[in-house]
């Protein structure tokens, strides 16, 4: 019964998020509520609380329920996503060594995530680690391009995305 809830509450969310509806968000952050009251323990409700606030564009109200799903256990794809999520919020809200954490906890849990990648490459730049935040963005962009022209340039834009302060 428990999950049923969550699951309409989880579409919901998402029905909301994709027609940019608040009113169905507010519904949904609403259930959620409800599901928490009932079981404050469930990583699973936590997070997605966190994102339904997210996607009501309160990302401070958020961080709360993305780090409480952290501590009670939450893994998997969830936590893949809750990582993101309380990352990217950290680093919107200007607290940037907490974003650049979290965003390397996700990375290096979830290393294929190139989303992860490219939040932590912005978290980096808004620190002022600049070399790192282009190493990262490049690999990227060099990694999952199909441009000819990059592509041609690869080994070489390879190469300098590593060493980007040296000059001949």
């Amino acid at each position: 019964m428990m999950r049923e809830r969550l699951d309409q509450a989880i579409q919901l969310r998402e029905e909301g998020r994709a027609k940019q509806d608040q009113t169905i968000l507010e519904q949904a952050r609403t259930q959620l509520f409800d599901l928490l009251a009932e079981d404050p323990e469930n990583a699973e409700i936590h997070f997605q609380t966190g994102v339904a606030h997210d996607n009501l564009g309160l990302g401070r109200e958020a961080i709360p329920y993305y780090v409480r799903a952290v501590e009670l256990g939450l893994s998997g794809p969830d936590l893949e996503r809750n990582l993101l999520g309380l990352g990217s919020t950290y680093r919107v809200l200007g607290e940037y060594e907490k974003s650049v954490e979290t965003l390397r906890r996700g990375v290096q849990e979830f290393p294929e995530n190139r989303a992860l990648q490219i939040f932590l490459a912005m978290a980096l730049y808004n620190s002022q680690n600049y070399k790192e935040a282009m190493e990262l963005a490049l690999t990227n962009l060099l990694e999952t391009t199909s441009d000819e022209k990059l592509q041609y340039f690869k080994r070489g834009l390879s190469y300098y995305a590593a060493h980007l302060d040296e000059t001949w």
